[in-house]
């Protein structure tokens, strides 16, 4: 017995019918009699017929493949993340092809042209903490292949997008500090090439300004998110005029560089300074002192509206013209949770 796969050719031949007549009996065409249905199906399952996909791909102009880009899949959020996206894939049959940029932006240029090569149908992404130009996106569209950004979404127009809401979020985490009694509030905010550090800043503003307490733009710092950049802006908060006796940190991750080295600096944790951090990942738990807030973005519920608007965008005929297309733009609410020590 041959080890190669049985083609349609060969299950015409055996039952001397055309190659046409097979392929409309198994996709069971209302042209093709019963009884002839019933020998090719029969014949195809003795033989171990598998269908071609990519013959069948070709046919319908669909790889049935979907891309992601995620900065970093080591950290939970993004995890979950993509947990809700091959959720979503999973049930309406698409495969997804995974890719990390590690916050790398010509590393993200390669991948997306990559997953064009790959023919993927549509591409999910969460842009690179570096990324300050956008024509890698550009010559997707051009080809028609639909894009919808999550979470770290790009400041550029008519984009599809699923995000959190992170004014509002600070706005709370800012509110929840001057409850507290905290006056001087230092942030460590991301990358300006990020629309959600602009969100967070307009947030601790609108919080600080609410109170009638004067917004001091230097208590303010953008950082690369890694642990060096952390303890840059930490060395500068701490050395400041206003010496902060809170601080909110961009996400976990930089909250637990942060107090790390306020620790080693002989600082008591949530005494002499108080943090509060985004994301509310696994992490905490295990933190030897924890934020008393974080402001849950909710990753996983924000993968699964991302795939969901990029497989219906996948599922509406190409004719429709870029001047007719209405551009999705989700806002998940975010949520801050209080520490239940605090």
């Amino acid at each position: 017995m041959s080890d190669k796969p049985t083609t349609i050719k060969e299950i015409a031949k055996l039952l001397n019918i055309s190659v046409s007549t097979v392929s409309r009996a198994l996709n069971d065409h209302s042209s093709i009699g019963l009884i002839t249905k019933m020998r090719v199906k029969k014949l195809a399952q003795e033989l171990n017929y598998e269908p071609n996909q990519r013959a069948i791909q070709f046919l319908q102009g669909k790889s049935h493949t979907i891309g992601v880009i995620l900065p970093e899949l080591s950290e939970s959020f993004f995890s979950a993340a993509i947990t809700g996206i091959e959720d979503i894939a999973y049930k309406r049959n698409y495969t997804v092809l995974l890719a990390q940029s590690h916050d790398d932006a010509e590393r993200e240029k390669l991948l997306v042209e990559k997953m064009k090569t790959q023919r993927v149908d549509g591409l999910l992404i969460s842009v690179a903490k570096t990324t300050s130009t956008y024509e890698h996106f550009e010559a997707l569209r051009k080809l028609n292949i639909p894009i919808v950004f999550f979470d770290r979404i790009p400041p550029i127009k008519n984009i599809h997008f699923v995000g959190s809401n992170l004014e509002t979020g600070t706005f709370e985490a800012v509110n929840f500090l001057l409850k507290k009694g905290h006056r001087t509030i230092g942030m460590i905010n991301g990358p300006t090439t990020l629309i959600a550090c602009a969100e967070r800043k307009n947030g601790y503003v609108r919080a600080m300004t609410s109170q009638r307490l004067k917004f001091d733009p230097s208590l303010v710092m953008s950082c690369d998110l890694s642990e060096s950049g952390t303890i840059e802006a930490m060395e500068t908060l701490l050395n400041h005029k206003r010496k902060p006796t809170a601080i909110v940190t961009f996400n976990d991750y930089v909250a637990l560089f942060a107090m790390r080295y306020a620790r080693n600096l002989g600082l008591k944790i949530n005494e002499d300074l108080d943090f509060v951090s985004y994301a509310n990942l696994p992490i905490i738990n295990y933190m030897d002192h924890t934020p008393i807030a974080s402001v849950e973005q909710f990753p996983y519920k924000q993968g699964k509206k991302a795939a969901n608007i990029l497989l219906d965008l996948l599922s509406k005929p190409k004719s429709e013209s870029a001047a007719e297309q209405a551009y999705f733009n989700i806002v998940v609410e975010s949520e801050l949770i209080i520490g239940t020590d605090k």
